[in-house]
């Protein structure tokens, strides 16, 4: 069988190496380099630059610590320039394109845009076209430009690479996980940020706790939040760029050095020409079933592209399901109930399954909080702001979500997203032994509350807290 592979980012390297595996002749395209945004341009560069930002962050504990020194200064350039190292260590050292070619597939890199020309066929601008039995479309998706007069004056997370020195204010649209994490980024390296967020809260898909939480936070560092707002239009001004917003009523002007948007993550469709092989799609995504399957049945999307999950974690496993379904005929489905996520926030949010309002909506549930102030490492480290919120069935004992904000969250997430996949339930996830003292610690502490509170385990409160058990 032969498989055609579109795209080489998360979904479209795991699609072809899995299709590999399992026998099929594989072609993998990539309109540029291999490795896709999570790689080239975005988790793995935007960490680095956030784990820059924390560091610079830590200046203000140093003398809690009894170390003295002046603020760093941040040169940007070299801060850059790592960021560009780390993206380059796929490539580089890990050889990603070799590996590939290495296992039998053949790989086209830097094409530019790949289109359908037929059902089972696609064509390059250079000329070359390509034909497959099967075909996983795995072309990603791209930041969505403001959608309003003078938007192009806004720049994305992707121009952050471009610029020759940190603006000293910074105005991010969009409250979403990306907004946030550029306007913590941009707060830590010192610049002035306002956020402001169309809905009534930031990171609307988080649980509210989560939400209510961070905007208390970036607000403690002098991030300025303006919620509720809808903007209007960008203007340029001498030596900024003007900002009409709206809040209800008469709309207001800001201004600021920097403009940046996060505001939707739409697919890579433009130039793909689905029409010419059937395959329905919307402005956004490409529709798909349970087994990752378009309309038409020999051609799958996976990944970011599809609009399901758009996570770098969940792109490789559903480019997985797809070259499975599309060599060994349609028997996996995807199962989206355990997908724990993370942030690059200061602080970071992780959470997991349901929030407690999803859950309360068809559940009688129990919550259990611990909260990092009343945890040892988190106070020995000097970040004993944060907490992990476990939610669990009072009937079955299932635990149904998890969502902790602070240090290491997205690590600490991690242990709650391992157990229930492997169908742990609460009271026994609050009889695991966790190292002491670990920010993990807050994953049994929390278990053994929602136990305390369902009324099972006898759960005395625990010795660990430096606080009360409120």
């Amino acid at each position: 069988m032969k498989l055609l592979v579109v795209g080489g980012g998360p979904a479209g390297v795991a699609a072809a190496l899995q299709a590999r595996e399992l026998g099929a002749d594989v072609t993998l395209l990539e309109a540029g380099q291999v490795g896709g945004t999570s790689l080239n341009r975005g988790p793995a560069p935007v960490r680095t630059l956030a784990r820059a930002a924390r560091l610079a962050r830590d200046w203000s504990s140093w003398e809690r610590f009894g170390l003295e020194g002046s603020r760093p200064v941040p040169d940007l350039e070299s801060v850059l320039a790592n960021c560009a190292r780390v993206a380059r260590f796929a490539h580089g050292k890990k050889d990603l394109a070799g590996h590939l070619r290495h296992q039998g597939i053949v790989l086209a890199e830097h094409l530019g845009p790949i289109r359908f020309t037929g059902p089972h066929t696609v064509c390059a601008g250079d000329g070359r076209s390509w034909r497959a039995d099967r075909i996983v479309v795995a072309v990603g998706c791209r930041s969505a430009r403001l959608p309003v007069p003078g938007g192009d004056l806004a720049l994305t997370y992707q121009d952050i690479w471009t610029l020759k020195a940190l603006p000293k204010e910074v105005t991010v649209i969009g409250g979403a996980d990306t907004g946030c994490q550029m306007a913590s980024i941009f707060a830590d390296l010192g610049a002035g940020v306002r956020l402001i967020e169309a809905g009534p809260r930031l990171v609307p898909g988080a649980d509210a706790s989560i939400s209510a939480a961070l905007g208390q936070a970036f607000e403690a560092k002098g991030i300025e939040l303006i919620t509720g707002a809808t903007v209007q239009a960008l203007e340029r001004g001498s030596d900024n760029v003007l900002i009409h917003v709206t809040c209800g009523g008469p709309a207001e002007q800001v201004d600021a050095e920097a403009v940046f948007a996060a505001v939707g993550w739409p697919a890579n469709l433009q130039n793909l020409d689905l029409d010419a092989a059937g395959v329905t799609s919307n402005p956004r995504a490409i529709p798909v079933d349970d087994y990752l399957r378009t309309n038409v049945g020999h051609i799958y999307a996976a990944g970011d592209v599809n609009g399901l999950y758009k996570l770098v974690q969940t792109a490789r496993l559903e480019g997985r399901i797809a070259a499975w379904n599309a060599v060994r005929g349609v028997t996996r489905q995807f199962e989206y109930d355990v997908v724990p996520t993370g942030s690059f926030t200061d602080p970071e949010y992780g959470s997991v399954g349901m929030t407690e309002d999803q859950a309360a909506s068809g559940h009688d549930i129990a919550v259990g909080i611990a909260r990092y102030d009343d945890l040892v490492r988190p106070v020995a480290d000097g970040h004993p702001d944060g907490f992990c919120k476990l939610i669990a069935d009072r009937h079955s004992q299932a635990i149904l979500g998890a969502h902790v904000l602070g240090e290491y969250s997205a690590e600490t997430v991690q242990v709650v997203a391992t157990a229930m996949r492997a169908g742990m339930n609460v009271e026994q996830l609050a009889e695991m032994q966790f190292a002491f003292p670990t920010f993990t610690e807050a994953v049994s502490m929390a278990a053994q509350k929602a136990c305390r509170a369902i009324g099972i385990g006898c759960f005395p409160p625990a010795w660990s807290y430096l606080g009360s058990e409120e």
